[in-house]
């Protein structure tokens, strides 16, 4: 068990068979959630109208733990979002377990309100809006805050979600799978069929979307639990289950030999001011891009535009997207996973007449491979020198050779990870 006194804590759901509000539930409260601790924030919702009792199950022949919602009450009425948001917002609940609650229930609301050409406020909820539902939704967000999850601070992950196929039964006749809502929640997000029959419902797809901050793989981490969450159904020779890694992040990256995991951001922007793509980029830079860059294109009817491609460490991902959002005209982004292979670099500063040049070395194996001097620094020293780019940057090369700063030679004791200032 992550201690959250001490480390942050990051939870990637694994929803590749499916995903509902109990699964997820039962996941977290099979990774060490305190059901108490759960139930208390419940009670502060529905008071007296629900019980979380959970329990260990197999689902083709794996462990898992079912949690289940045993409602109390009679005829519980149906709701809107209105009502519920009000119930949420006046329980007394920390912000960290009301804030996520709202989202899932507002994505809810407005996929329903889109699905029957309402508005969210005056959407009915049936089986979304059960007590059941509440229960689960308001669970997971108090079960992420007893483990120590920051939800608000990108501390939720998830994969490709299956949804299923086929045709379903509800309370609006027979639906196709994924159900209108279902599949409204989807926007944006890596979902596959994945087998026969409806594997998410609108409750977990809404908590996937609005929790997870990004759609990705087991990202870099120290795991410290796996948690298994069962469904209703156990389907022979294929596990109904949904899984919750939880650990340490390693927020860095991790080169390996499969290289390290990446995302790419694309746009194509054709009503941009060019005056305004240096800057830009270095927004860009600034907001955490390994690298940000422009591709001339054309589009259609021949109007002449720019990609502006930008690559990122995952967990840097949503705030390069608001970057891109705010500081460009596009209205969309397109984001892929991409495995980038980059050789160590480290810096060794060398000393010029005028002045002192970072050196960047790109090494391997303990021996350089690359050795050129900083730009930035050697247009610093001849503007203040009064000397020509060109020059400076002639002596800074020679400089660097001099020092020993060759392809072939060791990486000098001296050399650190860090640009010298």
């Amino acid at each position: 068990m992550v201690d959250p006194g001490t480390a942050p804590v990051h939870a990637w759901i694994d929803a590749s068979a499916g995903v509902a509000g109990d699964m997820l539930l039962g996941a977290l409260l099979d990774v060490g959630a305190d059901r108490d601790a759960v139930q208390r924030h419940i009670d502060a919702v529905l008071p007296g109208s629900v019980r979380i009792s959970a329990g260990p199950v197999t689902r083709a022949g794996l462990r898992a733990t079912k949690a289940d919602v045993d409602v109390l009450v009679d005829d519980p009425p149906h709701r809107t979002w209105r009502d519920i948001r009000a119930r949420l917002v006046g329980a007394d609940l920390p912000a960290a377990v009301r804030d996520p609650a709202l989202a899932v229930f507002a994505r809810l609301a407005e996929a329903e309100g889109r699905v029957h050409g309402i508005p969210a406020d005056r959407v009915h909820f049936h089986e979304v809006g059960a007590l059941d539902s509440i229960a689960d939704v308001v669970g997971t967000c108090a079960a992420l805050h007893d483990l120590g999850v920051d939800v608000a601070g990108g501390g939720v992950t998830a994969g490709v979600v299956a949804v299923g196929s086929g045709r379903t039964s509800a309370a609006h006749g027979d639906l196709p799978v994924p159900v209108p809502a279902v599949a409204e929640l989807s926007a944006g997000w890596q979902v596959r069929a994945g087998g026969q029959g409806e594997l998410a419902t609108p409750t977990g797809m809404a908590l996937v979307t609005a929790l997870a901050r990004t759609c990705t793989g087991l990202p870099p981490m120290s795991v410290q639990g796996t948690g298994i969450g069962a469904g209703t159904r156990d389907t022979p020779g294929r596990p109904n289950v949904v899984r919750v890694v939880l650990g340490v992040p390693q927020t860095g990256g991790v080169p390996t030999d499969d290289g390290e995991r990446t995302v790419v951001l694309e746009a194509n922007v054709d009503d941009l001011d060019p005056r305004l793509w240096p800057g830009v980029l270095a927004a860009l830079l600034r907001a955490g891009a390994l690298d940000a860059w422009l591709t001339p294109m054309l589009m259609k009817k021949g109007r002449p535009a720019h990609t502006v491609s930008v690559l990122g460490r995952p967990d840097r991902a949503p705030a390069l997207r608001d970057e891109l959002f705010r500081q460009t005209t596009t209205i969309g982004i397109r984001q892929a996973d991409w495995q980038r292979f980059a050789l160590p670099r480290a810096f060794v500063a060398v000393q010029l007449d005028h002045g002192v040049v970072a050196v960047k070395i790109a090494h391997r194996n303990g021996e350089i491979v690359r050795a050129t001097p900083e730009f930035d620094d050697v247009a610093a020293v001849a503007e203040r020198s009064g000397r020509p780019v060109a020059t400076v940057l002639a002596e800074a090369v020679t400089a660097a050779s001099a020092a020993g700063l060759r392809p072939g030679e060791p990486v000098p004791a001296g050399a650190t990870a860090e640009r010298p200032r």
